[in-house]
């Protein structure tokens, strides 16, 4: 028992990060743009919708998806930042019920396009084994996936906390009137935020493809587990981000796995305090 706890904690680990992955673009276009983005699950279906139309076995495919789906992120993002720069003077209720209606209209092309039933999106052959972990044999992509999305965690870190374009980002996040005041072209910064995170987004979704495939409702599950995550990091915390990623793919895996029924009810527990805590804190005097 213990040994199948252990495997499926390495389960939890590949889906808190594939949860950072896209989490993080979405913690990063709130943070900077102030936009409650509602389509950011649509583009990490577009990625593992490329994934599947580009990936054919060989690593050059697998790479030449990677490409395409960071190019189309990157491009959908600035467009949705573009689109959404009229409504900076409006609230977040209208941001949401503007990408919101972008995610529906998204919904229905992809099934236009693929057809209502989940496709396949298999890993590259040469990653396509398994490997004996415990008694079990454990798929080696997850493995290669977790050091993939670790090493892009870490380089992401070391932008934001030790480049020039991370200091105007997190100034702009920090205080984007002041950050404009001292010369910072912060809707530069808003547009390369929309767009970095659109790319991170189809990123996750061409590298996550075997693990949540494209299927009509994942934009919609990748979304709503993405926003619990941005809420209990923090907007703007990369490292807030992937403790919360990490911590929600263990609930959703060895919470399932041990307690199958209250594990939702567990996740939404955890945010609920976080929130009070957070409206504690806020309301404190100082």
């Amino acid at each position: 028992m213990a040994v199948t706890y252990a495997v499926t904690a390495v389960d939890g680990v590949a889906f808190g990060l594939l949860l950072f992955t896209v989490a993080a673009g979405l913690t990063l276009i709130f943070g900077v743009m102030d936009v409650l983005n509602l389509a950011h699950g649509s583009l990490y279906l577009a990625g593992a919708y490329v994934a599947y139309l580009l990936s054919r076995g060989g690593l050059l495919d697998w790479a030449a998806a990677l490409a395409a789906g960071a190019l189309i992120g990157v491009a959908g993002g600035a467009a949705l930042g573009a689109a959404m720069r009229p409504l900076a003077r409006f609230g977040h209720l209208e941001q949401a019920l503007a990408t919101l209606g972008i995610a529906y209209l998204a919904a229905d092309g992809y099934t236009s396009v693929f057809g209502g039933a989940p496709l396949p999106a298999d890993p590259p052959t040469p990653l396509s084994g398994s490997v004996h972990m415990g008694g079990f044999r454990y798929p080696v992509y997850r493995l290669g996936f977790i050091a993939v999305a670790a090493v892009l965690a870490l380089a992401l870190h070391w932008a934001v906390t030790r480049t020039r374009p991370g200091v105007l980002l997190r100034a702009t996040v920090a205080d984007r009137a002041m950050a404009a005041a001292t010369g910072i072209g912060t809707g530069r910064v808003q547009t390369a935020a929309m767009a970095v995170g659109g790319g991170l987004a189809t990123t996750a979704g061409v590298l996550g493809a075997p693990l949540l495939g494209p299927a009509p409702g994942v934009d919609t599950t990748v979304l709503v587990l993405c926003l619990i995550v941005v809420v209990i990091g923090g907007a703007g915390s990369i490292g807030g981000t992937l403790a919360a990623a990490l911590m929600v793919g263990q609930v959703q895996t060895v919470g399932v796995l041990a307690a199958p029924t209250a594990a939702p009810f567990a996740l939404f527990g955890v945010l609920l305090v976080v929130l009070a805590v957070r409206a504690r804190l806020a309301v404190r005097p100082t």
